[in-house]
């Protein structure tokens, strides 16, 4: 599955004006700030976990998307101990020998994402073989063209990969491999196309160096924040920071990106508590999305629960988002909809609707159930 359209800056621009014709979103309701109790939230999830499952009997490939769908239902599992999560998850992983999409010689981040499911398997139930193919295709990363540090040249493969670097380098107590991770990260952040991905003056990430300033705009000349471009960056944060000691020498530096990101999300929430797909422009193809507003909610829970930011504060927002899409995007049998099918940018795989789904945005949304129940009473 390939989400990208490799494109010229230019290309775009030119085409820019033929757009297909997009969904008129009602208005909903106003949420609540407030939590729903924990164990309506764990309900929620399960239902929508067991609605994924039940209609997909084939548990998929291992690539970035489906893998992103483990990561939430391994996450259910550690929430709920329901054994037919940690049985499908685990057939999953055994059908493709806990393996490396493309083979271990890979450096793309979308081969890496698996990896995150196969170290929630061995942390589980331990075994050499399900994380040997894991360490393999890193270290090759460490050790050849050890300065090569530009791979990951658009702002998702920083949930991708970053995670898989830091767990993999604290199971095998090796720092190389959370110091190769950070300096990946830092091209992706500082450097790629010539001043990074990252928009330091709002704290939001742009989604690859084609939207960069000077580059492609929304239709009313403002910047293209991509949601779940800047929900995959949320992910990464938490993800890379439950993996991390706290004495790790870049985690005051993650930890200060998240609070910027989750800082700047609130001041655009949608009404019904809800992002738009474009963070940068409130008219740019308006409307609930899920995926990038579930990665948003597992983000600001997370921010709370850490102590980054006031709960006061943020636990509304985050509190908003659940309660949005519970009543918005979850239907009664637990199919999730609004989400944006694979894409790289606000207008790919329009029109979202009800009825659009995919299995990374339910993957996101078990994420954002499990961070968020700690918090509920």
């Amino acid at each position: 599955m390939d989400r990208r359209q490799f494109l010229t800056r230019s290309a775009l621009v030119a085409a820019a004006p033929a757009l297909p014709a997009f969904t008129t979103h009602k208005a909903f309701a106003a949420p609540s700030n407030q939590l729903p109790p924990r164990a309506e939230i764990v309900a929620v999830a399960r239902r929508v976990a067991d609605q994924w499952i039940s209609s997909h009997s084939n548990s998929g490939d291992n690539g970035w998307a489906r893998a992103t769908f483990f990561s939430g239902l391994m996450a259910l599992y550690r929430l709920t101990r329901e054994p037919r999560y940690l049985n499908y998850a685990r057939a999953w992983a055994e059908k493709h020998a806990y393996g490396i999409r493309s083979g271990v010689t890979t450096r793309h981040a979308d081969n890496h994402n698996a990896i995150q499911a196969y170290v929630d398997l061995y942390e589980i139930e331990p075994s050499a073989n399900k994380i040997a193919a894991a360490t393999d295709t890193l270290r090759r990363m460490i050790t050849n063209q050890p300065n090569k540090n530009d791979d990951w040249w658009w702002d998702d493969a920083l949930h991708m990969a970053l995670p898989a670097f830091a767990r993999i380098g604290r199971i095998r107590n090796d720092l190389a491999f959370s110091d190769k991770g950070y300096k990946l990260y830092n091209h992706t952040k500082r450097i790629q196309g010539g001043s990074g991905l990252y928009a330091s003056s709002s704290g939001l990430w742009y989604r690859d160096d084609r939207f960069t300033p000077g580059g492609i705009l929304s239709p009313n000349g403002k910047p293209v924040f991509w949601s779940r471009g800047n929900g995959w960056v949320t992910g990464a944060h938490v993800k890379t920071l439950k993996a991390l000691p706290s004495t790790a020498r870049n985690v005051p530096e993650y930890r200060e990106t998240l609070s910027r990101l989750v800082t700047a999300l609130l001041p655009i929430q949608r009404s019904d508590g809800f992002w738009n797909v474009n963070l940068g422009d409130p008219q740019h193809l308006p409307g609930p999305e899920t995926s990038g507003t579930s990665f948003f909610a597992y983000g600001g829970a997370y921010a709370v629960s850490a102590g980054l930011l006031p709960s006061a504060t943020y636990l509304p927002m985050a509190a908003r988002a659940w309660n949005g899409m519970v009543a918005t995007a979850v239907h009664a049998n637990g199919f999730l909809g609004y989400v944006q099918g694979v894409g790289d940018r606000p207008e790919s795989s329009q029109p979202i609707n009800t009825n659009t789904t995919a299995d990374f945005g339910v993957g996101a949304f078990l994420l954002a159930a499990t961070e968020l129940a700690p918090l509920a009473v």
